[in-house]
Formats: structure tokens, C-alpha cells, sequence
């Protein structure tokens, strides 16, 4: 089947149909996250041509967005995951540092239509608009959609674990990796959110008693709950991934 390709800009009219479509397959919390409020607005400025929807007869089925950045490609040089990579696309834009990568941020399938190789095809569509805008390497910061059933183990740990056929056993891993792309190394602080105790449990629809750690639906790792300080904190371990 063939899907038409668009940006954002280029079809302002489908945001609210989009946003309703995409939304939902994230966790609240995530929207929460400081850092991607004080930069998305400007990433959207600077970047739409790397904000992407999938359209099935006009209706969003898919999307994905990433940023461009500078890296020497080492290891040591990946940002911190997913808050860094926008710090550093957005400031060194503004700062005129010339990109060599494209950071994939997020790609999502609405409810529904999962299964049918969508994020796939979103994926290999960013990389083509890296290509094409002769971007050099390809990077993202991953979120294993199996870590949430395994939140208290090590993302160093997990990003061992594969199956008979040497793929690895979480499938949104496994998508990268039949496009070609390699696992370079953990991000252990790709997202900070913070949020007081009655925020945290708006957005997990769970009580938190008493201070300590907890398990969240949909969370890669604990959230740390201080009700003495009326704070609760969560650090998003990410995989970095490279596809070019």
C-alpha cells in the first residue's frame, strides 16, 4: 500500500486529528517533560521538514519527528538521550554549528493500525529527508516498548537481551534493527520529570502513599516519590541506536 507522506506545515489543517491519533499511545507523564516544553516550540520552528505524518486516504495513521545535530559519531559524544538531543539540535542551530545527524525523537502508529510495518515506513522516511538534506548519520534515542514490563532491571542489562535469532527480544528494537540500525549505548537520563505527589498521581491514576520507589504503567524505570518534599521524579533510560 502507498501512503502519502507530509509535514506538519504542509497539512496545519489534520493537527487535532493527528494529535488525537498519536497522543494516546504515550503515557501522560511523558508530556510533562520540561525540557521538551521549553524547546518544542522552536524545534517546530527550525525543523518541519523532519516532522512527518503518514496518511491513509487523508487520515493520519502514522507519524515521527527528529532533530538535526552535530556529532563527531563516538559514543562519548551521543547527548544524554532524548532532553539532550533537543538542547543540542536547538542551540546549535541558533549558534549556526552546522548538523551532520539527524536524532530521531519519536515515531508513533495510532491505536488500530499497529502491526502493519507503519512505524517502519515512518522510520525509513526520516531517513531518507536525512539524506536528502545531506545529513550524514542517523541516531535515536529508542524507547523499548517491552522495558515497561520490566522496569526494575538495568537498561544496560536489558540491552543485552535476544532472542535465538540473535534480534533482540523487545519488537520496537527489532524494528530498528531490520532496518539496519546497531545499538550504540544506554541513555540513563534521556527525559527528567518532575512533578509534586498530586501531579503524579493525576497522571498515573495511582496513590503514592509514602515515600519510596514505585512502579508505573507504562514507565521504562521507578518513579521516586518524597512525600516529605512533595516531589516525585522520574529518570527516562532510553537506548541509542544509529542507523547511518
Amino acid at each position: 500500500m502507498v501512503y502519502e507522506v507530509v509535514t506538519c506545515s504542509e497539512a496545519p489543517e489534520l493537527d487535532e486529528q493527528a494529535g488525537t491519533a498519536l497522543r494516546e499511545v504515550w503515557p501522560e507523564f511523558i508530556f510533562h517533560d520540561p525540557t521538551s516544553r521549553t524547546y518544542i516550540d522552536r524545534v517546530q520552528q527550525h525543523f518541519s521538514r523532519f516532522d512527518l505524518w503518514l496518511l491513509d486516504d487523508g487520515e493520519v495513521v502514522a507519524g515521527g519527528w527528529g532533530v538535526p545535530l552535530r556529532w563527531d559519531g563516538t559514543v562519548e559524544d551521543l547527548p544524554d538521550g532524548y532532553d539532550g538531543g533537543l538542547v543540542r539540535s536547538v542551540g546549535g542551530h541558533e549558534q549556526g554549528v552546522a548538523p551532520n545527524t539527524l536524532s530521531i525523537m519519536a515515531a508513533a502508529v495510532a491505536s488500530g493500525r499497529q502491526g502493519g510495518g507503519l512505524a517502519g515506513r515512518v522510520l525509513t522516511a526520516l531517513r531518507e529527508r536525512a539524506t536528502d538534506a545531506g545529513l550524514t548519520s542517523v541516531i535515536c534515542p529508542v524507547r523499548p516498548t517491552l522495558k515497561t514490563s520490566y522496569p526494575l532491571q538495568s537498561m544496560a542489562d536489558f540491552a543485552t537481551w535476544q532472542r535465538g535469532d540473535g534480534l533482540h527480544l523487545d519488537p520496537w528494537i527489532r524494528t530498528h534493527q531490520r532496518l539496519g540500525a546497531t545499538v550504540l549505548a544506554p541513555a540513563l537520563r534521556s527525559m527528567v520529570i518532575e512533578g509534586t505527589v498530586a501531579e503524579w498521581e493525576s497522571w498515573t491514576g495511582l496513590a503514592f502513599p509514602q515515600s519510596g520507589d514505585y512502579v508505573v504503567p507504562q514507565a521504562l524505570a521507578t518513579v521516586h516519590i518524597d512525600r516529605d518534599a512533595d516531589h516525585g521524579s522520574y529518570l527516562e533510560p532510553n537506548l541509542w541506536m544509529r542507523h547511518l
